[in-house]
């Protein structure tokens, strides 16, 4: 079994579109998105109808509640006076053209999805989550200790996230047990802020019978896929968006 997940997409429809074209060729039997649709990119209307349009089961992200809810906070944590401003002047921009009915639809996504594959008592829990589980806008960075992960993942073999647009995955377990689980960061489709300006999904290859005992026998595929950077950049700078936006698509930072 083949499970494709996204996130991250933050209005950025030729990145969103070269993602869908590569889900394509991978013959996968399932596709999620974790959210952020929206935001920082003029696309907004767009990315929500392609998804909408595929019927691709997706959560909300901390920028689709706050348009859904036509607010001026995304719940970001901007560390600037000057990012902050961009920040305002992004929602306000999405918040203006976002369409009713999309907005209606971010307002009413789900928190969270949560799997159980298999019908065993030793089935593997998969929970998909933007932020965390407790948090849409938590970041869970690599640098997150072990003990810390293990908390949020009391109810999951498998806990996979986006929000922070940098991808990584581990497997982690308690001190002195055996039992493991696995946290997956999946990156960002539109707006990576890790160094490397592709477009960043994952796909999980599980096992013919997903069991909890055989966790190691699930492997991530990290997929970068490239797309017309420059296109997306030069749109940006066509709209009222702050063009520093458009560097951060060049520079994926």
């Amino acid at each position: 079994m083949k499970i494709a997940l996204f996130s991250d997409i933050h209005a950025n429809l030729p990145a969103l579109e070269a993602v869908l074209e590569d889900i394509r060729t991978q013959n996968v039997d399932a596709t999620y998105c974790l959210g952020d649709l929206v935001g920082y990119a003029p696309f907004a209307n767009e990315v929500v109808e392609r998804i909408r349009n595929l019927n691709i089961a997706t959560i909300a992200g901390n920028y689709d509640d706050g348009v859904g809810r036509n607010s001026d906070d995304c719940g970001c944590a901007y560390k600037t006076d000057r990012d902050r401003e961009m920040g305002r002047q992004s929602i306000g921009f999405t918040n203006a053209i976002i369409t009713d009915s999309n907005r209606s639809w971010l307002r009413n996504l789900p928190a969270h999805i949560n799997l159980n594959l298999g019908y065993h008592e030793d089935s593997l829990k998969i929970s998909l989550v933007h932020g965390s589980p407790r948090r849409i806008n938590e970041y869970l960075f690599e640098d997150r200790s072990d003990n810390s992960l293990l908390r949020l993942m009391s109810d999951c073999d498998i806990m996979c996230c986006g929000h922070t647009h940098k991808p990584y995955h581990r497997f982690i377990q308690h001190e002195g047990e055996s039992a493991q689980k696995l946290i997956v960061n999946i990156g960002s489709v539109g707006k990576p802020k890790d160094g490397n300006p592709d477009a960043a999904y994952v796909v999980l290859h599980m096992p013919p019978e997903p069991r909890r005992a055989d966790l190691r026998s699930v492997t991530v595929e990290l997929r970068r896929v490239a797309y017309d950077v420059e296109a997306a950049a030069r749109a940006v700078e066509s709209s009222p968006l702050p063009n520093e936006y458009a560097d951060m698509l060049r520079r994926a930072f």
